[in-house]
């Protein structure tokens, strides 16, 4: 059986389907194609993981340019007159789409050739991509139910977020192996925004290493654009200090890192819905340039597992990190909220959906 997976622009939409796709593959005979953007991160993570990518036309089309709104019509146009041809040579069963630019004219296109087409929504609100979709979807499954309401009645259900497999077989012990911690002092994970990594926020975090270090240990996910400056910051910390703080331009093992975490730092991409939760993992969520992180980053404080640290008071960070690392009751307590929002089974409900829609 063929499928066609579509979505991406940042790692909280790629990732997801990703997490089905590992379900489908224990299929004997299943056949994935990935639908994306040529410069999307979906492009090296489709290709790392041995799908067939299939490059999409796109652009945003939600903005106030006139010039920019233009280009983004025509881009969806041509994004859908190609999809249109690579589903009409790969002959996909069934599509599933996680939103990002490249979904649109994917998700139109398979409407129009009468494919099931399954929508997910990877955050707490419904972006311009999803909304778009709706209309086509066959199904509309959503991470968290305070999506449900923004939604069409009768086609949208709650599956939770699909993670990928580290995420369930993750332990605190193979993590603290992985990144050589020590087991009897607390971590914190800082992830300052993927790939790309987060300015701001890195720049608190140099400030505020060698207090954090004097009773803690810190594995920071810098971002590649991030990792030179703050090499020669970490050169300049004691010995004993430097040997705490774990730098990494970037992973692909974060559910090993968040595994071996008692307190989390992040941005509040999509991800934050699915892996967090999966790990039981208490955050400190410091929400991007973008109105849907904020989102997250609310929905996540109101059910007590995380705190919403907004940018502009991004100067408290040290002290809030300061005061939950000390505090190992709250802690227990946010965990145990983050812990009551994971559906482990997430991602293989979402296959399975796709296989009945197929059949």
């Amino acid at each position: 059986m063929r499928f066609a997976l579509a979505g991406g622009g940042t790692g909280g939409h790629v990732y997801p389907a990703v997490a089905v796709a590992e379900c489908l593959r224990a299929s004997e005979g299943t056949e994935l194609y990935y639908y994306g953007t040529e410069r999307g991160p979906e492009h090296e993570v489709a290709e790392r993981e041995g799908y067939v990518f299939r490059a999409v036309p796109a652009a945003q089309v939600r903005v106030r340019s006139p010039l920019r709104l233009a280009r983004g019509l025509f881009r969806l146009w041509q994004g859908t007159r190609v999809a249109g041809d690579w589903l009409d040579r790969d002959r996909p069963s069934a599509v599933f789409v996680t939103g990002g630019y490249a979904a649109a004219p994917v998700g139109r296109a398979a409407k129009r050739r009468n494919i099931p087409l399954i929508v997910f929504l990877p955050d707490a609100r419904p972006g311009w991509a999803v909304r778009f979709l709706a209309r086509y979807a066959t199904t509309i499954a959503c991470a968290v139910e305070a999506s449900v309401s923004s939604l069409p009645k009768g086609k949208t259900v709650v599956t939770g977020y699909p993670v990928r497999r580290q995420f369930l077989d993750a332990t605190r012990a193979e993590g603290q192996q992985r990144f050589g911690l020590d087991a009897h002092l607390p971590t914190l994970l800082v992830g300052g925004g993927g790939s790309i990594g987060a300015h701001a926020i890195n720049l608190v975090v140099s400030r505020a290493l060698p207090r954090w270090l004097e009773g803690a240990q810190v594995i920071h996910i810098c971002g590649r654009d991030e990792e030179h400056w703050l090499a020669k910051e970490r050169m300049r910390l004691p010995e004993w200090q430097r040997n705490r703080y774990h730098l990494h331009a970037y992973t692909e093992e974060m559910a090993y890192a968040m595994a071996a975490s008692d307190l989390a730092v992040t941005r509040g991409g999509a991800s934050t819905l699915g892996e967090l939760p999966a790990l039981a993992l208490p955050a400190i969520v410091i929400p991007g340039a973008y109105s849907d992180q904020d989102v997250n980053a609310a929905f996540l404080a109101g059910t007590g597992g995380a705190v919403h640290l907004p940018p502009e008071r991004i100067d408290e960070l040290e002290a809030l990190v300061l005061d939950l690392l000390g505090d190992r009751p709250r802690r227990d307590a946010m965990s145990d909220a983050m812990r009551g929002l994971a559906r482990r089974d997430a991602a293989e409900r979402l296959a399975q959906m796709l296989r009945e829609v197929a059949a």
